[in-house]
């Protein structure tokens, strides 16, 4: 993008399959800048910054002029084909490794499939709270829902790079077996096919299970602030916690990193908000992307303009070197992710 090493995007989803008319492209994008229905009349969801940043940077990747007609720019996407079109845009994000959240819809690449598209290494994130549902569906008792839990999740720390989990709450304490069966078999008795987990105990079960493999451990937390206590209990166990929390929580999670040696943070979508919280080397950047290939672009283009300009202030008012900014900009862009989530083994 400016010469600066490709990035590495510690979080995302994946891209879909198939070609997009105007009606589920708007759907992806909706979803992008959490819209539920239909636009304004007269309006599209392309009028919104996503929707300006998808028109600013996109068509130049597919042989167009920036802020072409959404009409225009979906013409050429299904003139190149999606197949293709998909290709160029990850391949032009400037993004050079992906973290991919595992267990996504089908409609959405796989990692060795976004591999594939990117010409990228990709490693797979395993989302807690999925794999005991997968659990469930085939478990027959508690005793084989607790021990085929445990298995699995063995399983998957021998391929995962990282953990994942949305819990809102975590205790000081990993919850005892007894309590851990009881909440097991709520959960089944009342529970139907496919159903999430929302049994708090069993949610507590499998973070401090993730925990004891060693791997970093992802916490999508909207607000970080009741996870405190399991954040100061963690300390010296040796896996990594790195906060992924909503807007405007970003600053809250930049100051918990700080306070605790093994906990980083996203460095969120102000990055000059979240640099003043914490040292540099306890950010990381991630583009968050469901859907739409053109979000790997947008996300990545979005945190070099921000970085960049950042950057750039500080350097005119003297408070550090050119140098430095660009091993600040590095630091957060792909250097923390490739130490916290140990990317020198071998990807997808």
């Amino acid at each position: 993008m400016d010469g600066s090493p490709p990035l590495i995007d510690q979080y995302s989803h994946g891209a879909v399959h198939g070609e997009l008319g105007l009606g589920s492209f708007e759907s992806h994008l909706a979803a992008a800048v959490g819209a539920q229905g239909p636009a304004p009349a007269g309006t599209s969801y392309f009028d919104s910054v996503t929707g300006l940043a998808i028109r600013r940077w996109c068509p130049p990747l597919l042989g167009l002029e920036p802020h072409c007609p959404p009409a225009r720019y979906l013409a050429r996407r299904r003139e190149v084909g999606a197949y293709r079109a998909g290709r160029i845009l990850l391949r032009g994000c400037g993004i050079g490794t992906f973290l991919l959240e595992a267990g996504t819809p089908s409609e959405l690449t796989s990692a060795t499939e976004l591999a594939t598209a990117a010409e990228a290494p990709a490693h797979e994130v395993v989302r807690l709270e999925p794999l005991a549902e997968q659990v469930a569906d085939t478990s027959g008792s508690v005793d084989s829902f607790i021990g085929y839990t445990a298995e699995a999740l063995y399983a998957a720390a021998q391929h995962a790079t990282a953990f994942a989990s949305g819990a809102t709450h975590c205790d000081a304490h990993a919850p005892e077996a007894g309590e851990v069966r009881r909440a097991a078999d709520r959960w089944l008795r009342g529970r139907r096919p496919g159903q999430r987990l929302g049994e708090p105990a069993l949610v507590r079960h499998l973070l401090w299970s993730a925990v004891a493999t060693g791997l970093p451990v992802q916490l999508h937390c909207a607000d970080p602030q009741p996870l405190a206590a399991f954040l100061r209990a963690t300390a010296g166990i040796g896996s990594a916690l790195v906060l992924l929390p909503a807007v405007p929580h970003h600053r809250r999670a930049a100051q918990l990193a700080a306070l605790h040696a093994h906990v980083y943070a996203d460095a969120g979508p102000r990055p000059e908000e979240t640099l003043g919280q914490a040292p540099f080397g306890k950010l990381l950047f991630s583009s968050g992307a469901r859907g739409l290939p053109e979000l790997y672009v947008t996300g990545a283009r979005f945190f070099a303009r921000a970085m960049g300009r950042l950057v750039r202030e500080w350097t005119d008012e003297g408070l550090c070197g050119a140098e430095d900014g660009r091993r600040i900009t590095e630091m957060v862009g792909s250097g923390t992710a490739r130490r916290v989530y140990r990317l020198d083994a071998p990807a997808i």
